[in-house]
């Protein structure tokens, strides 16, 4: 059955826009997050140098998003679906945070946090699980709020959304939480107010970047108060754009 954090990982698989697939390819590709001394190369080493806790993490988050994410695998990647939206947004908000927190030095060598955050590597404990699985319903929000921002998600695409739910197996309790966020008003306050720190915001803005299309007015101007509201840097939602490949 699927969790909180398996439901980020199969709404980002195409099921609330068809670009995000795309969005995903690209930041994982040398454009982005796999670049020469771009994010993937010093999280890893970073892991790799460290007791070995955020390796498997890591490992398993990119394997995630290569076979799942991209390459569309449906039942034998399922398990891995969370574990790969959780790594990849971990690794977008360390993209985008780690030029503004050492401006004078280039990304290459930018040093990276001493801890990586939830996401790039697995809970160490009961209380990282929990809030692991926050972190996720947070993100879940998040994305169904920016696919509101244009309207209403109507009954027939609600039930469309549900039904590839269903399909991958999310537990009951998992659906009937996103039918009920789908049948909340758009709550922008209510989100920012469950954001408590920048690499959870940039997060939480990556993930609503590949939740819609970013087609209409109404879009871009929720985006705009969605990162003024969490207070990101525009150098940092620049950054998001262009590794995700929205321009």
């Amino acid at each position: 059955m699927l969790n909180m954090q398996d439901l980020v990982g199969t709404l980002m698989h195409g099921v609330l826009t068809g670009s995000s697939p795309g969005r995903i390819e690209h930041a994982l590709s040398g454009r982005g997050l796999s670049r020469p001394g771009g994010v993937f190369e010093q999280v890893l080493g970073s892991a790799t140098s460290s007791t070995g806790t955020g390796t498997g993490g890591l490992l398993s988050g990119l394997s995630a998003l290569a076979s799942a994410l991209v390459g569309g695998g449906r039942s034998a990647t399922k398990e891995a679906l969370g574990g790969g939206a959780m790594a990849l947004l971990g690794s977008l908000a360390l993209e985008a945070l780690r030029g503004l927190r050492y401006p004078s030095t280039d990304d290459g060598s930018a040093p990276m946090p001493a801890d990586l955050p939830l996401g790039l590597r697995p809970p160490a404990n009961m209380g990282e699980e929990s809030e692991l699985e926050s972190k996720a319903r947070v993100i879940l929000q998040a994305m169904i709020n920016a696919a509101k921002a244009d309207g209403q998600i109507d009954a027939a695409e609600q039930q469309r959304i549900l039904s590839k739910l269903e399909e991958a197996d999310a537990a009951p309790t998992v659906q009937e939480f996103a039918r009920a966020e789908m049948g909340r008003p758009l709550d922008l306050k209510a989100l920012l107010r469950e954001v408590p720190n920048p690499q959870m915001a940039a997060e939480v803005y990556a993930a609503s970047l590949l939740a819609i299309e970013v087609d209409t007015p109404a879009e871009r101007n929720y985006l705009h108060q969605l990162a003024q509201g969490l207070g990101l840097d525009e150098g940092a939602v620049q950054r998001l754009h262009l590794t995700l490949g929205v321009i």
